[in-house]
């Protein structure tokens, strides 16, 4: 249903000149080596104040984030919209733990979701439950264990600006999607996501939660939230990914002797991603879903799914959505055929953004085929431009 080799709609945003940088950037993070060299050698300047930061700006940062503001991100949102492809704002700053950034964080998460309100090409708003409290406190209050009278009054600070988030997506009508945490934080954030759900999630999908199902346990965790709602009549929303601590999680569990939450391999992962896709789209009257992937297989098995039930593709619940910078192919060619779809926009102060960034340069050289396949799209459409 899908033609996913299509490179005229996937790149008809881009110019020769854009093409021509990607594949520059694609062929250099082809290489493992020289990925950890640029970032050893990018952290390296930046202790040392050198003047970096536009070369960063013009190279990795252009082909992954949208701006280093929300207005910055205008003209990208506006690029993604000529294909029918919205833009979900993820201000991507990590590795802040001061009570000062988290109410920046939440500030300019705010900030995203009045802009979303007035600009029909920015369908949710997002935060990062550590983006807004500290890790630790996370932890203790998912392992049940007490909390010192300093740490109380962090966790009802953070308590409180998941509050103002939230009632101001309600407040607005702009769905906000939580992201996943790691396994040992991630039982504080469930329960405050189920807890907003039930009050916000009447008739409609104001918040969505995160299930990374490469955790073996989601899938059970999933079948259990759909019996929740339909017990109590709220929509059960949740963005489903694949996952992103996989190596962080395995090292852990290994570490401190427990049993890792991990799949024993992606086939596994793969079979429980469906599965609960499937899950979901069978349900569509008690749940809610942002498909979060970048695998072809999934988003056509969303897309036969939906015409095999009688649903439109572009069901009210139903979005895919990529990241930014990656499988344009699967993005414009999803929204072309007619499902909701989306690109996480990550932005922020480059400086800033640096771990984000890394990661991505780092996924691309990991995940098998990633790279070479950006490319061969990329080369590919050139070649069809050349005629």
């Amino acid at each position: 249903m899908i033609d996913f080799s299509n490179t005229e709609i996937a790149f008809k945003m881009k110019t020769n000149m854009d093409l021509r940088q990607s594949k520059l950037l694609f062929s250099t993070l082809s290489s493992p080596s020289v990925v950890s060299a640029l970032k050893s050698m990018t952290l390296a300047s930046l202790r040392l104040h050198l003047p970096i930061k536009g070369l960063v700006k013009a190279t990795v940062f252009r082909q992954f984030c949208g701006g280093e503001s929300v207005v910055e991100c205008t003209p990208q949102i506006a690029r993604l919209s000529e294909g029918r492809v919205g833009a979900i704002l993820d201000y991507s700053v990590e590795g802040k733990a001061q009570e000062e950034d988290f109410d920046r964080t939440l500030a300019t998460t705010i900030e995203t979701l009045e802009y979303a309100q007035n600009n029909a090409d920015v369908p949710f708003g997002v935060f990062k439950p550590t983006g807004l409290g500290s890790i630790d406190i996370y932890e203790k209050v998912s392992l049940g264990n007490p909390l010192t009278q300093e740490e109380q009054k962090s966790w009802e600070n953070t308590l409180e600006r998941w509050r103002r988030i939230i009632e101001k997506a309600n407040e607005l009508g702009v769905p906000v999607m939580v992201d996943a945490e790691e396994s040992w934080i991630q039982p504080a954030v469930d329960d405050l996501a189920i807890q907003y759900m039930r009050t916000y999630n009447q008739g409609k999908a104001i918040v969505y939660n995160t299930a990374q199902l490469y955790r073996h346990d989601r899938l059970a965790q999933l079948t259990d939230a759909l019996e929740l709602a339909k017990n109590e009549g709220f929509i059960y929303a949740v963005k489903i990914v694949r996952g992103a601590y996989m190596e962080k999680e395995r090292e852990r569990a290994s570490r401190m002797g427990y049993a890792s939450p991990i799949q024993p391999d992606k086939a596994s992962t793969d079979k429980d991603y469906n599965a609960a896709l499937t899950l979901i789209l069978n349900h569509l009257s008690h749940m809610a879903v942002v498909i979060g992937t970048h695998n072809e297989n999934s988003v056509a098995l969303a897309a036969s799914l939906l015409s095999e039930q009688g649903h439109p593709l572009d069901h009210a619940h139903v979005h895919v959505a990529q990241l930014f910078g990656m499988s344009d192919h699967i993005s414009f060619n999803a929204a072309a055929t007619g499902l909701n779809t989306a690109k996480y926009l990550p932005f922020g102060p480059v400086r800033d953004v640096l771990p984000y960034l890394f990661r991505r340069a780092e996924e691309n050289t990991s995940v098998e085929g990633q790279t070479g396949r950006e490319l061969s799209l990329i080369q590919k459409e050139l070649k069809r431009r050349k005629g």
